[in-house]
């Protein structure tokens, strides 16, 4: 389908909190191309927070809604995706998105995450007693399924700018 990692998609994944929406906003200046986001696009189209959605229809609607979003994104080029956090839980999101694009790991400490996102109470599956000891457990439950990623980039402590450079320099865009 496509001849040049230059018209594929850059797709970011990892934990939430890890600075895929930032990245990935600061990488479409530095190369001039569009953003999509799977959770933007979902709350769009839905009219309704991921909270809320998670909260009235549960997290398995949601991911059925996700999946449609990975189907509807996968079939163009040459863009940014931001992913949420979970769209690794199903393997056939993330066969989708490497058909057309280069899969980029943001990898984040618990420690870090914790750091980013504590004060940010709208994340549902962090809305419990000690958020840190589940930070923990979702990351290593998913590590092995964000590991499928072509590349993993560190960002402890990093700027969503540096995170991009080192993006556009490890795929010598």
């Amino acid at each position: 389908m496509f001849n040049s990692k230059k018209n594929k998609n850059i797709v970011f994944i990892g934990f939430m909190g890890s600075g895929k929406s930032s990245t990935s906003k600061c990488l479409a200046k530095l190369l001039k191309r569009k953003v999509l986001s799977t959770d933007q696009m979902i709350v769009a189209q839905e009219k309704k927070t991921i909270a809320k959605i998670f909260k009235k229809e549960g997290e398995p609607y949601f991911r059925e809604l996700e999946k449609k979003m990975v189907a509807k994104i996968f079939q163009k080029e040459n863009i940014i995706v931001d992913c949420g956090g979970g769209v690794v839980l199903n393997p056939d999101n993330i066969k989708h998105l490497k058909k057309n694009g280069i899969l980029i790991y943001l990898y984040t400490s618990p420690a870090w995450i914790y750091k980013r996102i504590m004060t940010n109470k709208k994340r549902p599956l962090l809305n419990v007693k000690n958020p840190l000891v589940k930070i923990k457990q979702l990351l290593k439950d998913r590590q092995f399924l964000y590991r499928q990623a072509d590349h993993a980039i560190d960002t402890d402590g990093k700027t969503p700018e540096e995170v991009a450079l080192k993006v556009r320099e490890l795929l010598k865009l």
